[in-house]
Order: C-alpha cells, then structure tokens, then sequence
C-alpha cells in the first residue's frame, strides 16, 4: 500500500476519464477549391481608355442593337427627369423602377460583347433574353440595389431634417438650397452621403453583373469579386468610376439626347473592363490523401 507522505511523482499524469485524444502524424490540409479561381489582374491608367476603345468598336460592329438600347436608356432618364420637376415626391419609387429595369438593359450590353468576344453574331433577340438563365443571380442584386437605394433616399430625408425644420422641399426648394452659398454646410453633408453611397453601389456592381454572365454565378460571389477588384485597383477603379460619371453628365445634356451613344458605348466597355480585372484561372487538381 503507497505510503500517502510519500512525495508525488514528477512523471505521473492525473488520471482522467475521457480518452485521450489522438496524435495526428501529418498537419491538416485544406482541400483545394472545386471550381475555377478569380484572380485580380494588375490594372494601370491607360486600361479604361483601351476598356472604351473596345466598347467602341462592340457599338460600331452592332449600330441598330446600340440604338435600341439607347433609347430605352433615353426614356428612362426623360421619365425620371420629368417626374422630378413635376411630382418630386414620386422620384423615389420612379428610380426604384429604373433600378428593376436598368440592370437588364446592362446585361443585354453585354451579352452583345460576350457574342462578339466569343466570334458569333450579335442578336437583339439573344440579348433581351440573356438574363433569362440568371433570374435568381440577377434578383438578388436587384433587391441589394433598391435596398441601397432606399437607405440612400432614407439618408437624404435625415440630411434635410437636420438642417431645415420646414419638411420636404419641393423641386424649385431643393435646388435653391443646393445652389445657396449660405448652405455650404448642408451641401457638403449632402453631397458627401451621396458620395457615399454611390460609391457603395458602385464597387458592388462594377463587375458583378457581367461576372453572372459570364460564369452563372450567384449575386453574393459576383459581389464579392467586385469588391475585390475595387480594392485591388483603387486608383483604376477611382479613376474608370469618374470617366463614367463624366460621360453620362455629359450625355444628360441636352434633354438626356447623348445617352443614346454614350449609354451603349459605357455598356459594352463596362464588359472590357470586367474582362480586363477579372482572370479565371482553373482550381488545382486535389493533392492524395497522405497515407496514415
């Protein structure tokens, strides 16, 4: 029987009850992935000027399809610009109506690069029809840009709210407050959430569309992989945003007419620019099972 003074041995290990648990010979692998890998290409400040050379030529290669889509571009901002001045307070729910529309224009642009990239003819019927195989993709990011659009508008109401206490202002109302050099405050407020937010737009759908396009991938992934291009290239990025938005105030001059050109042209050139960011590289072959 152990002698219970007996001092304790510094080799012994307490006793449990459990099992103790294995010691694994090798270091846990990951597997690799199963499906074809995105990766960032390096982009430099020549890139958007070659991304709107190509989409000229996609315009100039199909005329007829670039007009009708310029038109349907057309209407949509004399609708929205004719329902600001007239009805300001139905603005909100005429851009959300563009926004259920103008993603499906986009990708009919696309879908006529995509054609021509791949050296088959360009149909109208084709890309009225291209989204068909992607609704599910294509909803979700519809829903994700009415909701940023609805927090847009919800933000712009609490901007007015805050520095005026005579409740919403009529058209004529908002645009002397934003040409007031008194509001200096208020426009930079203003201006700086709007910047906000169409930034936030902006990195979420720059490449996304034409990526659920292309691969039939889901909206969170194609969301994902711009965000990544945006943070890859910011200075590209930053830069290819300003051409667009210089181009489309360009166009909205006057009575919105240029968006019959520009509006094609900024499409089938948002397809090069995916192109161009975006490289597809197939997933490795899964390494054996290191035997035990």
């Amino acid at each position: 029987m152990p002698d219970p003074a007996a001092p304790a041995d510094p080799e012994a290990r307490p006793a449990s009850s459990s099992a103790e648990l294995p010691v694994m010979d090798h270091p846990y692998v990951p597997p690799s992935p199963s499906g074809p890998q995105a990766l960032m290409r390096p982009l430099g400040p020549a890139d958007p000027l070659r991304w709107l050379a190509r989409g000229a030529r996609d315009l100039a290669a199909s005329p007829g399809i670039a007009l009708f889509y310029g038109a349907c571009l057309w209407t949509m901002a004399l609708v929205l610009g004719l329902v600001f001045r007239n009805r300001p307070e139905y603005t909100l729910s005429i851009a959300s109506g563009c926004l259920l529309v103008g993603p499906f224009l986009a990708m009919g642009l696309y879908e006529v690069s995509r054609r021509r990239e791949l050296g088959l003819r360009p149909e109208l019927g084709a890309s009225l029809t291209c989204w068909d195989a992607h609704l599910r993709s294509m909803a979700m990011l519809v829903l994700v840009l009415i909701v940023l659009e609805l927090l847009w508008g919800r933000a712009s109401l609490v901007v007015f709210a805050v520095f005026f206490n005579t409740g919403m202002p009529s058209t004529t109302g908002v645009l002397q407050a934003v040409f007031n050099p008194q509001n200096w405050e208020f426009v930079a407020v203003y201006l700086g959430v709007g910047a906000l937010f169409a930034a936030l737009v902006y990195a979420t759908t720059v490449v996304s569309i034409p990526m659920v396009l292309d691969r039939d991938t889901d909206a969170v992934s194609a969301a994902i992989t711009s965000l990544r291009v945006v943070f890859a290239n910011p200075g590209v990025m930053l830069l290819w945003g300003l051409v667009i938005s210089a181009l489309v105030v360009l166009a909205l001059l006057p009575w919105g007419l240029g968006l019959w050109l520009v509006g094609p042209w900024l499409g089938h050139a948002s397809w090069h620019a995916y192109r161009g960011a975006v490289e597809w590289r197939e997933a490795p072959p899964a390494a054996p099972e290191a035997a035990a």
